[in-house]
């Protein structure tokens, strides 16, 4: 019987390892800022969804480049270049919306 592809998710994201990148995380637990993430992160997914769903498999479900990869169908080498690209441009897009509420 074949499995339930989410159920590798899952099972993955319940794994103890985290590739979770410090400088996308809100600093000191405030709101404001998971705000801002979450939006710019909708935001990505309109124009580049894949990317997005790398930024959340990797942040949120604690997946390695491999494990994201098989769970997107894709190469690794995809992976990372899709997880350079949005770390870039959640940085850049984070940073704007701090300036425009200072």
């Amino acid at each position: 019987m074949p499995r339930d592809p989410d159920d590798r998710l899952n099972g993955a994201a319940r794994r103890s390892k985290s590739p979770f990148d410090e400088r996308l995380a809100p600093q000191g637990g405030r709101q404001d800022e998971l705000l801002a993430l979450d939006d710019a992160l909708s935001r990505l997914a309109e124009t580049r969804p894949r990317r997005s769903q790398v930024v959340e498999l990797r942040v949120f479900g604690g997946l390695t480049v491999e494990e994201t990869a098989e769970a997107l169908n894709v190469s690794a080498e995809t992976v990372m270049r899709d997880w350079r690209f949005a770390k870039a441009w959640l940085t850049r897009e984070l940073k704007g919306s701090r300036s425009t509420r200072a």
